[in-house]
């Protein structure tokens, strides 16, 4: 169990994406600076997509645990069904989830017919819903770099839409935490008031999101929680149920010389009301360079140097993978100054 006090009073940002565009881009630099993370709402994603990629996504969760068993990851194929074991390191936690890639030029048909009685249609559902938050997630990054003053504004969203994008939709389902994969009891009672929140358990440990934009949409249930750069754990209220909440990830604070933060953030569950997330989380190719504008370089305050050493998508990938889940990877291994360190080598550092 988890006896940690939290930080109750901390007003996370929500953003709304109708307001006038100088606001937005103030309101996205500052939240992104201070928190690596906002909610957004008025984000244009149409509630027909999102409604038939949860309405497939809870038909799979409910069926029985031999039945998910068909579609389980395994080292000859690492898209589809995990459940407890979070990656190859150890790591595990109350989760149970579906791993899909989310690159339009991959077929996601042969998949579908281990997870759904109607590939076509969780087909549909899924292409669907990845055009509409990959378009959502551009659109944030092009506003960043805008706020960022980035004269290149789609530096960031191009990086999205290459053809042979790494990105990648992860559907987490959080049962109660009395839970056990052959066994879910489908007779408790879930209303809000019916729950402690005061006991909780670790459904997904801290960690960071190593790509370069994560947008996650929940259902009403609570959970979902971040970490301020003081190291106080806030939570994150569930509500407005129309938002997404956007995460800063590794690759973006790389990309933005470190002005922008990645944001640790963890997910708990309680002893009955269960939780689904689903969470994009957008990447490059894996050959993608890694490098930020010089404009972040001569203009970031008291950084007129490179933080961190360039890199491809596909080499950051590969020390994730190799750590565990709340391991520190960016910085202990890409960068190459510290906050105090006034020394500018920034033509040693390019190369």
């Amino acid at each position: 169990m988890v006896s940690e006090k939290i930080q109750e009073n901390i007003k996370l940002p929500i953003i709304d994406l109708s307001l006038e565009k100088s606001q937005i881009l103030k309101l996205i630099v500052k939240a992104s600076e201070k928190f690596g993370f906002f909610k957004v709402i008025n984000h244009g994603v149409d509630t027909n997509v999102i409604k038939k990629m949860e309405d497939e996504s809870y038909n799979f969760f409910s069926k029985p645990f031999s039945q998910k068993q068909c579609a389980k990851i395994c080292p000859s194929n690492p898209y589809g069904y995990g459940c407890k074991n979070i990656g190859f390191n150890g790591d595990n936690g109350e989760v149970e989830y579906l791993l899909l890639h989310a690159n339009p030029n991959m077929s996601i048909s042969q998949i579908s017919k281990n997870i759904s009685s109607d590939p076509l249609m969780f087909s549909c559902a899924v292409n669907g819903y990845v055009k509409s938050v990959r378009e959502l997630a551009c659109k944030i990054l092009e506003l960043m770099a805008q706020g960022l003053r980035v004269q290149q504004t789609s530096v960031y969203s191009n990086l999205l839409m290459d053809l042979h994008s790494d990105s990648l939709l992860r559907i987490n389902h959080y049962p109660p935490f009395n839970w056990t994969p052959h066994l879910l009891h489908h007779d408790c009672d879930t209303s809000p008031n019916s729950c402690n929140s005061t006991v909780s358990k670790i459904g997904f440990g801290e960690h960071t999101d190593p790509q370069i934009l994560t947008i996650l949409r929940s259902n009403d249930a609570p959970g979902l929680q971040i970490s301020t750069q003081q190291g106080l754990w806030v939570p994150v209220s569930p509500h407005p149920n129309t938002a997404f909440s956007v995460f800063v990830g590794d690759t973006l604070q790389a990309l933005t010389n470190g002005r922008f933060k990645s944001v640790r953030h963890r997910a708990m569950v309680n002893s009955c009301k269960p939780r689904m997330s689903m969470v994009y989380f957008g990447a490059p190719s894996p050959h993608a360079r890694i490098c930020c504008p010089l404009e972040l370089v001569s203009t970031t305050p008291h950084k007129p140097y490179h933080l961190y050493r360039p890199f491809t998508w596909g080499e950051y990938k590969k020390a994730t993978y190799s750590m565990r889940l709340g391991d520190t990877r960016l910085d202990q291994f890409f960068r190459l100054q510290s906050e105090n360190d006034e020394t500018i080598t920034i033509n040693n550092q390019t190369s």
